[in-house]
């Protein structure tokens, strides 16, 4: 039985631009496209200056604190160039002026508090929230099927496949929730179970209460919708963050190198990453033919860039 892997993508994410087209856009830039709310601000700004000014009146930062119901007529200007932040209140004001959609708003706040946080592990908390809600958006927006939403388990249900070949396992809710060191209900890990066990993912002899693997988990991962790659990957990713405060350094291997490449050079080291990956899934899977193993483990290879050329 192969088990099948989400391929990695640079999950950190970078100031990104959508990219610009020639033609006069239909609509002011999407929040979805942005993980700097400032630019995302800014960007929506210069449309408006664009699309909306009149010849009696051109649209302003004054324009849109008048929106928000703010006094300061420059504090949209501020707040791009990072010279203030936004408050919980500010945050519901600027989505106001900002014309979103009320499923648009959890996002928007998610964005901005990613965006302020100067903690690691506060910003990839939001950074985690944030991709969970993109997900979700696309899932009603009709991106994301409703089978394909299905097909992929969170990481509760990828832990409890990967279970299946632990040894001296119990596949009780209580027993399991017991054995997992971050944090999941056993109300939560009966219902991945369910879903795994209906699905074929797993199977349970009825005689002895075992479970052991059916299916791949993920048959096709190349056809997934990217926003729902990107929530499963930041799910992995943070049960690495938890780890690094949680685990004795003797029960885990962290480690990180900050290095100046070519791009042939990163090819190269992204080209003997994957290898290494596949090199390291396939020894191991032969093993656990023949025996169990004693723990389940999450290995994460990142890399990604820091920097734009110069």
């Amino acid at each position: 039985m192969a088990f099948t892997t989400i391929e990695p993508s640079s999950l950190q994410p970078q100031t990104f631009r959508p990219q610009q087209v020639e033609a006069p856009v239909a609509h002011q830039p999407g929040l979805g496209e942005y993980t700097d709310f400032r630019l995302y601000l800014k960007d929506v700004y210069d449309w408006r200056r664009t699309h909306e000014s009149t010849g009696v009146r051109p649209y302003a930062y004054s324009t849109f604190s008048a929106a928000a119901d703010i006094k300061s007529p420059n504090y949209l200007k501020l707040i791009i160039e990072g010279r203030r932040n936004l408050s919980d209140d500010m945050i519901l004001r600027f989505a106001r002026a900002l014309r979103l959609q009320k499923n648009e708003i959890e996002e928007f706040r998610a964005l901005v508090r990613y965006g302020q946080a100067s903690e690691p592990i506060e910003r990839n908390q939001f950074l985690k929230e944030l991709a969970d809600l993109r997900a979700r958006r696309a899932l009603d927006n009709g991106e994301i099927t409703e089978q394909n939403w299905e097909k992929v388990p969170g990481w509760i249900g990828w832990v409890l496949y990967a279970m299946a070949e632990q040894s001296n396992v119990k596949f009780e809710p209580q027993t399991l929730a017991k054995l997992f060191r971050a944090k999941a209900s056993a109300d939560d890990i009966r219902v991945s179970l369910r879903k795994l066990i209906d699905s074929g993912e797993l199977s349970r002899n009825l005689e002895t209460g075992d479970v052991s693997k059916g299916r791949d988990l993920v048959e096709s991962p190349q056809d997934l919708p990217v926003p729902l790659i990107r929530k499963l990957q930041a799910e992995l990713i943070y049960l690495g963050i938890e780890s690094l405060f949680r685990d004795s350094p003797k029960e885990r291997e962290f480690g990180a190198m900050t290095l100046s490449m070519t791009e042939d050079e990163f090819q190269a080291v992204r080209f003997e990453l994957r290898q290494l990956r596949k090199r390291l899934q396939r020894d191991i899977l032969v093993k656990r033919k023949a025996t169990k193993g004693d723990r389940v483990y999450q290995m994460n290879i990142q890399l990604f860039p820091l920097t734009d050329k110069a």
